[in-house]
């Protein structure tokens, strides 16, 4: 062993030699190309460390490659890569591998060629470099790498404008823990192990101020030359404003502006998936339909201003007497309708008296300061067994309606399921 190390120590070539990618030892040439006081400085280090960023997983995925047993000991083909000397300086190395044995296990032996020395190539690199440099610097995105229990190895300069951490912050610790729900980072892993890659896949992050953020995460998965999951590399973006605007949209294009209600089209959709669900499930379900009393007087004589304001005022009663499942809708005019999911006949009737009471005890002034009141009427529509869609219990719902007029207003009409209105 002696002669063999003095044999390496001799070789005009950089020689590693490391056991799960730690050094165990450094020739001369090693010591000198790496730009280290001795061996001493190299040995238990990583060597995947010296490797530039651009280079580190063809580097890792070499060494994997040669420490294969089904390799049958065959060297790896000389490759150049990039390293980052103990200095900072950059050089092109042209490195070998092969697997050996040190102190009787498995080690791998690298031998390297410094390339750099012809000034032309030198300056090549250095040019090279500082693009790489500019451009990662300056990426809006945040470019990231995780290893295959989701732990983030490295990530871009780009994290500090995003979520407001250095890059050493985050690396080391998992990417899970910047998700405000982990069902965002199940979908993306699932989604990953299915396709092998993501575009424009939607989530959300935790800045460090704890504010929430929309990104955008376009990634693919990396394999060891086993074909095994080995992690995830990619880049994301901060799309706050975007989800906003998109948010934003779906709302005006969703919800009555005058009450802010869900709009006729709106209510109709999620009316039809509650009832649809209702059916398949067996489950309760219940329409209210209301309409106000007399509306057309009071744009007649007080003006359709305080028409609308009387509107405003009635939807704030109406919101105000209803649970956070339900969903109420201006279907058009003075007419509104409620959803009201898993609600049975009795507890239906129970919600249109408080919202016909509320209505009704609710006071209003016009703009020269005389008081008025508004009234409301109530059509009370459950499911039945029968029903061949929505469409029929809107229907009896608002037979039910027109009963609660034609009986004087200000009241409460049901609609059975296998009958008239009563």
């Amino acid at each position: 062993m002696s002669d063999q190390l003095d044999l390496l120590h001799a070789l005009p070539g950089a020689v590693l030699i490391t056991q799960e990618g730690t050094i165990q030892y450094a020739n001369a040439a090693a010591v000198a190309l790496l730009e280290v006081e001795s061996a001493e400085c190299l040995i238990g280090r990583q060597s995947g460390e010296f490797v530039h960023l651009v280079d580190q997983i063809r580097s890792t995925q070499r060494i994997q490659q040669v420490a294969d047993p089904d390799q049958d000991g065959r060297p790896n083909k000389s490759s150049e890569f990039r390293i980052c000397t103990a200095k900072g300086h950059l050089r092109m190395v042209l490195i070998s591998s092969v697997a050996v044995e040190w102190h009787g296990k498995p080690a791998v032996l690298m031998c390297g060629l410094d390339m750099t020395h012809q000034s032309e190539i030198q300056a090549q690199l250095r040019e090279s470099e500082q693009n790489f440099r500019r451009l990662f610097e300056n990426m809006q995105d945040v470019y990231y790498r995780t290893d295959a229990n989701g732990v983030v190895q490295h990530v871009g300069p780009g994290v500090r404008r995003v979520l407001g951490y250095e890059p050493h912050e985050i690396e080391g610790r998992t990417a899970e823990s910047y998700y405000p729900q982990s069902k965002d980072r199940d979908a993306f892993k699932a989604a990953i192990q299915q396709t092998g890659e993501v575009s424009d896949f939607p989530g959300q992050m935790v800045r460090r101020d704890g504010s929430v953020i929309d990104i955008s995460i376009s990634s693919h998965a990396l394999y060891d030359h086993a074909g095994n999951f080995a992690g995830v590399e990619g880049i994301y973006r901060d799309v706050t404003q975007r989800k906003n605007l998109e948010r934003e949209l779906h709302r005006l294009a969703t919800t009555d502006m005058l009450t802010g209600m869900a709009n006729r089209r709106a209510f109709l959709e999620a009316a039809t998936q509650v009832y649809e669900k209702a059916r398949a499930d067996g489950a309760p379900f219940a329409l209210l339909m209301l309409d106000l009393d007399h509306f057309k007087t009071i744009n007649d004589e007080l003006g359709h201003l305080e028409g609308d304001r009387a509107l405003a005022e009635f939807a704030h009663v109406v919101k105000a007497q209803l649970r956070a499942t339900d969903v109420v809708g201006r279907l058009g005019g003075e007419e509104f309708c409620v959803l009201l999911p898993l609600t049975a006949h009795d507890q239906a009737i129970e919600i249109a008296t408080r919202i016909m009471h509320g209505v009704a005890c609710t006071p209003l002034t016009d703009e020269t300061g005389r008081p008025y009141r508004i009234t409301v009427s109530v059509g009370v529509g459950t499911i039945s067994p029968h029903d061949r869609s929505l469409r029929d219990v809107l229907d009896r719902a608002d037979q039910a309606l027109y009963l609660a007029k034609n009986r004087g207003r200000n009241q409460i009409a049901i609609a059975p399921v296998d009958g008239s209105p009563k």
